[in-house]
Order: C-alpha cells, then sequence, then structure tokens
C-alpha cells in the first residue's frame, strides 16, 4: 500500500524542560510533541492521521492549501530558524 504525502507547515517550539510541541497553522487540531526531531516527526505522522479521520467523521474537507506532494522523491522542508 502506497502511503499519500502532503505537504503542510509546521511549527516546532522547543520546551524549556527539553524536547518539542508541534503545530500546524492550516489544522489547529494537529497538536503533538517528542523528546527528539526524530520522535516529533513520528507523532506529526499519527497526529496527522488523526486529524484526518477526524475530519473524515465530521465530513469535513481538508484546507485546499494542504495539498498532495507528487510521487517525487524530493521534498521542500520550510523552516524557521532564530539565531
Amino acid at each position: 500500500m502506497m502511503e499519500t504525502i502532503y505537504k503542510i507547515p509546521l511549527v516546532f517550539e522547543s520546551q524549556p524542560e527539553g524536547g518539542f510541541t508541534v503545530t500546524s497553522p492550516l489544522l489547529p487540531e494537529l497538536i503533538t510533541e517528542g523528546d527528539t526531531l526524530e520522535e516529533v516527526m513520528e507523532n506529526v505522522k499519527d497526529a496527522l492521521r488523526a486529524v484526518l479521520e477526524l475530519y473524515e467523521d465530521m465530513g469535513r474537507t481538508i484546507p485546499p492549501v494542504l495539498q498532495q506532494a507528487s510521487d517525487e522523491t524530493r521534498f521542500l522542508l520550510e523552516s524557521a530558524i532564530a539565531i
């Protein structure tokens, strides 16, 4: 089974106690956290699946700007970095 890939903006906030909280300005229902970037990215996948299921159950459509990515192996990761 082939996975569906979505382009979605994510906001990563580092937490004082360690780890990250992640939200999306396009899907306010998507909120997750993790101790490492690897962990938080896995948690984002689970959170996105849950939000998409919630939208389906409620008969809501996902925002049109949340577009499915093409089957290309390359992708764009937009990041905001404060220094």
